[in-house]
């Protein structure tokens, strides 16, 4: 046993440790906790710091190199924060030059040593290549190395991340990007978290964080073994193992309560008429509704803190209609400033010198400003790393929301910059920050964490203008710690099944992560919705922490109500259940302020030892209450096996089972609280009815809490709350249910209390009486029980046979072929899966390499992917007229996966493309295209047009600032493009000599594409906004019969160094 101590070690053999519970004060909303329980940080909560201030980011580097140059093996460590809590540094040197942490709520935790006598279970090897700091946890990187881990670990975290629930074999880059559209191979999103969650096959959990601000690789590919790479000397703080996953987590701060019933947006309600408009039509339709939000359109020009004058001249007039219907307002504000004299915001911080510097520039030189392009133009960007930024940005929100401003959306502020291949500003501006939060240093140091601390300005600014309410800020960008700032949401997502399926797993992802309070856009932000796919994404979406509808400009209407009766209908539904069920999920936010534990949680929170939950997504955990979805356009959740924990799960409903709903059930054990079908949290009173819907457990028991207040401000800190505890218990075919004991200030309501215990099968007894007296019920025989049970089913079932399920518009007409070009087609087999759309150019919308788990191309389906044109004009014929499917092959009928598609376009000519996955080398993508001459006219001769062959491809650039085009030229020359580069062409001999590569740097990863010289006459790169084109031309001129143009290439990743 080791002696207690404060020194810091070299690692011994791993020993085991008694579970802890975090006893360190997250101060959320800086008020103090008087007249009621501490509450327990999570693991999140005290996420380390080595270094303050320091001189200039060259400075900075060189001393991290230096630390890092002399740390290579095993990681020497400290306890810091509490039992089963470890902080590992390289070396002695290396935790010296570390930066100080944004992660934790109080960076001084991370330093300050601890008394005690546990060492970690888990230590972590460092290896150091360069500049580069790899560490590795196997359970084992830096790179820092987790190892040791046992077999049948499963790996969950990584914060906002794409893909599935389950993270082993997966990897991720933390940088936040501007990620459009983004997919399931999408490796870097708005938010990063450098965090892994580890599930042991015991189900015990443990908790590892890189923490770094930096741009940092998370890689889980190898089994049981965590790796950590990034280009600084930076902690790894281990958390565990603990019990169980629920005690890994960080707490949030309390939201007011009308931010959790729903909300509506778009992109954008353009006027004040239009706002109340939508909101009244919730109103009259009975939809329940509590939020309206702004975008950008409101304001002047796109400049924030305006409006504009002539669609919302007076919008504190407007918010006090909407307040007068029961609807709050929110309003965006971006980071870009527009650059503009006489502007007042551009003014008044040129005065206070808060803009973002360049590299070159020196102090109070407004020619050194970096600027950069976004919605209002060339816009200067606000310097958030410094308070005295953070104070001025604070007084304009302060100033703004006396306008009636109820919450506030940070939007764009990754920072996302248009024109721009890198999506964002360059790594070298210059950032003025705090000493205590890294001092001066350079972009790309400062850049993950810019949305955190705008969104902390922007929560300061509501605090000072209003103290009596709590801040409501969302933001698209953030950190690990963000939480104790903002909601989030999982960003620009598109209206597909593919997207509603993700939204499930990302929002449990964001919750393993520190971040409960968080939904998608709900239908999808970018593209058209069906109704069908719209009323099953509210069907889940109304039970998620946070349910906004939200979409984008151009796109046809997506409120509940444009879809069809049956659609709304649906909605209506959903949205009604969310708002009886808003009791628990608000007690669950509370235990989240409280405790840390996640609102919505993976199924295997039930059981964490049972490795068939491990996986499971498409269900998910309220507490005790579970809610099973389909995210199959062809199946409800009724028809769908859905994998339950072990145990008692009773299913009911609120008398609105539907095919288009998920299935609810209840644990053995739980008591449920239930409210009224309220249409807005306003409506709701204290001495409202209350329900109580129970399950008993295996020994008849069951058990549930319920926390109210006054639902906005403070005052609970002081007490001013009631905290209810009800028991149920079976005793000689009686169940009393009665209330164990009560915390806070408040008197208990007389109010009525409708108890209802479940049977099973949706069958159930009630009965009624006061809330805070004993009630009593006689439980039925089993055989009547079993009686009950099955008349519920069977009304049930006769119930679903007639109620119409929301129509599928998008089911094939039925001749031959409609199938296939109507739908995507999924190619899969060997390395590779792609889909592709016969309908709209015949293109490619995304192309995944498997083993790598790179997503090479993702588009929406009308333009960009993979598209080819027909003349060397810009989307020329060829790329948007609808092909026909003439042959398809399969895998399994022994031929080689592949689709031979063809387009008319004009002329007597015909595009006709093939897309293989070779069979004798399923490593290749082939595409093999040509233009065909069918019925040119003799008049001709029998020659078409002059005509060329553009191949059009857009890449998805999965980390922007490290990728270029390389190639050997015919003439020998090694030819390196980089995104500065603009738009290039190559012809001669300049031409790549039959192959080319994208080399992603970060991922190590190329894309080659091959080809035949002698069917290629120029090849041509253009960067865009995080994407490239990597484009192949034939020669241009007139086809016959005889002489068709053709390329044939083909596409191979290879590991790259």
């Amino acid at each position: 046993m080791l002696a207690a101590s404060t020194t810091t070690h070299v690692a011994p053999h791993s020993h085991s440790h008694p579970p802890s519970r975090f006893r360190f004060l997250f101060r959320s909303q800086q008020r103090a906790l008087r007249g009621r329980p501490r509450r327990r940080p999570g693991l999140l909560d005290r996420l380390v710091r080595c270094r303050v201030g320091g001189g200039p980011p060259a400075a900075a580097e060189g001393a991290a190199g230096r630390a890092m140059a002399a740390a290579q093996g095993t990681m020497a460590w400290t306890r810091v924060l509490e039992e089963g809590v470890f902080r590992f540094d390289a070396s002695d040197a290396a935790r010296a030059a570390a930066g100080p942490s944004l992660s934790f709520a109080d960076p001084r935790r991370r330093e300050a040593p601890r008394e005690g006598g546990d060492a970690p279970a888990v230590v972590p090897a460092c290896e150091v290549a360069g500049d580069v700091q790899k560490v590795v946890v196997k359970l084992l990187t830096c790179i820092c190395f987790v190892k040791q881990l046992p077999s049948g670990t499963s790996f969950y975290g990584t914060g906002e991340a794409s893909g599935p629930l389950e993270r082993t074999g997966k990897r991720v880059f933390t940088w936040n990007t501007d990620a459009w559209g983004y997919g399931p191979g999408t490796t870097s999103l708005y938010q990063s978290h450098p965090w892994v969650l580890a599930v042991l096959s015991d189900g015990k959990a443990l908790g590892v964080l890189a923490d770094t601000t930096r741009r940092c690789e998370i890689d889980l590919r190898q089994e049981s073994t965590i790796k950590f790479s990034s280009s600084c000397a930076y902690p790894v703080i281990t958390f565990g193992p603990f019990n169980t996953p629920a005690d890994v987590m960080g707490t949030v701060s309390m939201p007011p309560k009308w931010s959790l019933g729903y909300h509506q947006c778009r992109w954008s309600y353009d006027s004040s008429e239009k706002v109340l408009k939508v909101v009244r039509t919730f109103r009259e339709k009975g939809i329940p509704c509590d939020v309206v939000w702004m975008d950008i359109d409101y304001m002047d020009g796109f400049r924030c803190f305006t409006f504009d004058s002539t669609r919302f001249p007076d919008p504190k007039s407007m918010v006090e209609d909407l307040h007068s219907i029961g609807c709050k307002a929110i309003w965006m504000l971006d980071p870009g400033i527009k650059k503009e004299e006489g502007y007042f915001v551009y003014d008044s911080g040129s005065r206070n010198d808060v803009w973002i510097q360049k590299a070159d520039g020196s102090p109070w030189s407004l020619i050194y400003l970096y600027s950069g392009e976004v919605w209002p133009g060339d816009c200067v960007f606000p310097d958030f790393t410094s308070e005295r930024t953070r104070t001025w940005w604070a007084s304009l929100v302060r100033d703004f929301i006396s306008n009636g401003v109820d919450g506030i959306w940070n939007d764009m502020n990754e920072p996302a910059v248009f024109k721009t291949t890198t999506k964002t500003m360059p790594e070298s501006n210059i950032h003025r920050g705090d000493a205590d939060i890294g001092g001066v240093q350079n972009h790309s140091y400062y850049h993950n964490v810019y949305g955190m601390l705008m969104a902390r300005s922007t929560h300061e600014g509501m605090a000072m203008g209003n103290a009596s309410k709590r801040p409501f800020v969302l933001t698209r960008a953030g950190f690990i710690g963000s939480q104790r700032y903002a909601a989030t949401w999982t960003g620009d997502n598109l209206s597909n099944w593919e997207h509603l399926h993700m939204s499930l797993p990302m929002v449990l992802q964001l919750g393993l992560s520190g971040q409960p309070l968080s939904g998608p856009d709900i239908g999808g932000f970018a593209g058209n919705a069906t109704p069908k796919l719209f009323g099953r994404w509210m069907g889940v979406g109304a039970l998620f922490p946070f349910s906004r509808g939200h979409s984008e400009t151009g796109s046809i209407d997506h409120e509940p109500w444009s879809f069809g009766e049956e659609c709304e209908e649906v909605c209506r539904l959903a949205l009604l259940r969310r708002y009886r069920l808003l009791p628990h999920i608000y007690t669950l936010f509370y235990h989240s302020h409280m405790k840390g534990t996640p609102v919505a949680t993976p199924v295997f929170f039930a059981d964490p030892q049972d490795p068939d939950l491990r996986k499971v997504e498409t269900s998910f955990l309220l507490g005790p209450l579970l809610v099973c979805a389909s995210t199959l356009p062809n199946k409800g959740a009724h028809e769908c096996a859905h994998k339950l924990p072990k145990g008692i799960w009773l299913p009911f409903d609120f008398a609105d089972s539907h095919p288009d709903l998920p299935l609810l059930y209840l644990q053995g054990g739980a008591i449920l609280p239930v409210g009224l079908p309220i249409k807005h949290v306003g409506e709701a009173a204290l001495e409202d009815d209350l329900s109580l819907i129970i399950a008993l457990d295996e020994n008849g028991k069951a058990e549930g809490v319920l926390f109210e207040d006054a639902g906005d401000g403070y005052a609970f800190t002081q007490g001013d709350y009631l905290l209810t505890y009800y028991v149920a218990e079976l005793h000689s075919s009686v169940v009393t249910v009665k209330v164990l004991k009560s915390e806070g200030s408040w008197k208990r309501p007389k109010r009525n209390l409708k108890i209802n215990i479940l049977l099973g099968g949706g069958a159930m007894i009630s009965s009624h009486g006061v809330d805070g007296e004993e009630v009593h019920l006689t439980m039925p025989s089993e055989s009547e029980i079993s009686s009950l049970v099955s008349t519920s089913e069977l009304e049930l079932k006769k119930r679903m046979e007639m109620i119409r399920p929301i129509p599928d518009t998008e089911e094939p007409s039925g001749q031959e072929g409609a199938e296939l070009s109507k739908i995507p087609v999924d190619l899969k087999s060997g390395d590779w899966s792609l889909k592709v759309v016969p309908w709209i150019g015949g293109r490619i919308i995304s192309m995944t390499h498997l083993p790598s788990g790179s997503q090479w191309l993702h588009s929406r389906i009308e333009i960009n992917g993979y598209e080819e044109y027909s003349g060397t004009e810009y989307r020329s014929a060829g790329c948007t007229e609808e092909y026909k499917v003439i042959r398809r092959y399969l895998e399994q009928s022994g031929e080689e996966e592949s689709i031979c598609m063809e387009g008319d376009i004009g002329g007597g000519l015909v595009l006709q493309r093939q897309v293989s996955i070779l069979k004798d080398n399923p490593k290749i993508v082939q595409i093999d295209s040509s233009i065909q001459a069918r019925s040119v006219g003799a008049g001709s001769g029998g020659f078409s047009r002059l005509v060329c062959l553009r191949v059009h491809p857009t890449f998805t650039l999965l980390h922007p600032t490290e990728v270029v085009v390389a190639f050997t030229a015919i003439n020998g020359s090694m030819q390196e493009i980089s995104p500065e580069s603009g738009e290039i062409t190559f012809e001669g001999d300049l031409r790549p000599n039959g192959e080319w590569m994208l080399v992603d740097k970060c991922a190590g990863l190329s894309l080659v594409n091959r080809f035949d010289p002698n069917q290629v006459s120029k090849c041509m790169v253009h960067w865009g906004t995080g994407d490239l084109n990597m484009e192949l031309w034939s020669e241009e001129r007139p086809v016959s019969k005889d002489t068709p143009l053709r390329i044939c290439h083909q596409y191979e990743v290879r590991q790259t160094n």
